[in-house]
């Protein structure tokens, strides 16, 4: 059985709840030693751009900037869709350190043959 995890993320800034859920279960998943992969469709997409992934969802919750140094500096990849983050006239050349943009071909390059745990918001 394979340890790794992947996250889908759809949805953007316009639900920082949602993004902090999300990041929460990846930076649970990369810090306990899995490979993570959140895979960053729609307006998830932007948060793959430097400076885009800030504030606070809500009172206790961590700031997103923390949640994505940590994820990063856990091992934590993302993989982003290239049909939305074009579609959005976003710069490839402007991503966020272990970004790379790509889409349902590599991410399932990435699962390979042992599967892997999803989890999708």
């Amino acid at each position: 059985m394979s340890n790794k995890a992947v996250v889908s993320l759809a949805t953007g800034m316009e639900d920082p709840e949602r993004v902090t859920v999300a990041f929460l279960v990846a930076l649970g998943a990369a810090e306990q030693g899995r490979p993570t992969l959140m895979f960053l469709t729609k307006e998830a997409v932007r948060l793959a751009v430097p400076g885009v992934g800030v504030g606070k969802a809500c009172e206790g919750c961590p700031p997103l900037p923390e949640l994505l140094a940590r994820y990063e500096a856990a091992g934590g990849k993302y993989l982003v869709c290239p049909l939305c983050f074009n579609a959005k006239a976003l710069d490839p050349e402007n991503l966020i350190g272990s970004a790379e943009i790509g889409g349902t071909i590599p991410m399932w390059q990435w699962i390979g043959d042992e599967g892997a745990t999803s989890f999708s918001y």
